[in-house]
């Protein structure tokens, strides 16, 4: 029994869904943890100081890279935060037009919830849990936004209908190849790395837009390139998709300075966003 009840712990704390994967959120945290101001920074510390009251010993906030996977780790108790299962997408088919108004009752997607909690951030009247939850939630669906495929999607959830086999490795779906494989080797490979201070001209480049222009860039990608090449140049628009593809090495190769870039941008623009939530007044 004993057995038993370490192995039931050690699948709870190894099993909760990713997006970007736990390493991808963790570097867009990162990124925007070099690049905030001091003071902001000193803030989120008050903040993070009260995170035994979220009552989530198995998912702490003690850095700033708990806290951006924080809101992926909770899904070990779906039971008790099953109802922002919703809010990590905003679903636009590639084969339609773009269109925010749409895929999005009641603000349960992650457009709506960025904007939500980057309030709730902000109000200094809030109760500290409250604003340490939003926090989190922003930090988290910032990268969310950014990585194509909670965005863009051809009536298959993201890719995560469409079995994509990946070099020599077990079969995954190519959802699961963008969040995970990919965006670990994009990262680990970049140079220079993607956590750094960046230069102001890095950041006027980079920290650009606001919540509908990442989305909207995020299904491009999906439209223009990543669809495309899962399925061999055209995407299935009207027949049904291959029940299995090959995301190839050369697929890789185009994709890992557009997986950077999304990160850096994710990254920055957060940092631009928590600067505006927290550093003044």
């Amino acid at each position: 029994m004993a057995l038993a009840a370490l192995a039931s712990l050690a699948l709870f704390a190894a099993g909760p869904a990713r997006a970007w994967g736990a390493l991808g959120h963790r570097t867009v945290g990162a990124i925007a943890w070099a690049n905030i101001q001091p003071e902001t920074r000193a803030r989120i510390r008050q903040l993070m100081a009260h995170q035994k009251e979220m009552d989530t010993p198995a998912c702490p906030m003690k850095t700033i890279k708990d806290v951006a996977v924080w809101p992926d780790c909770i899904k070990g108790e779906n039971w008790r935060w099953a109802y922002a299962s919703s809010w990590h997408y905003h679903d636009q088919p590639v084969c339609g037009d773009f269109n925010l108004k749409e895929e999005c009752r009641d603000g349960n997607c992650v457009t709506a919830q960025i904007t939500r909690n980057e309030r709730l951030l902000a109000d200094r009247k809030l109760a500290p849990i409250l604003r340490l939850q939003a926090l989190s939630f922003v930090v988290h669906f910032v990268g969310d936004v950014h990585q194509p495929l909670h965005v863009g999607e051809n009536h298959d959830l993201g890719g995560n209908r469409i079995t994509a086999d990946y070099g020599a490795a077990p079969a995954r779906n190519l959802h699961s190849i963008w969040d995970g494989v990919l965006a670990e080797r994009a990262i680990s490979s970049a140079n220079p790395p993607l956590v750094r201070t960046y230069s102001k001209a890095d950041k006027a480049r980079l920290a650009t837009g606001d919540v509908a222009d990442w989305a909207r860039e995020s299904w491009q990608i999906s439209k223009d390139f990543l669809y495309p090449e899962a399925f061999g140049g055209t995407i299935p628009c009207n027949a049904r998709e291959p029940a299995r593809i090959t995301w190839s090495e050369a697929a890789t190769e185009k994709a890992i300075p557009i997986v950077d870039q999304r990160i850096e941008q994710a990254g920055l623009r957060l940092a631009k966003m928590l600067d505006a939530a927290l550093a003044k007044g």
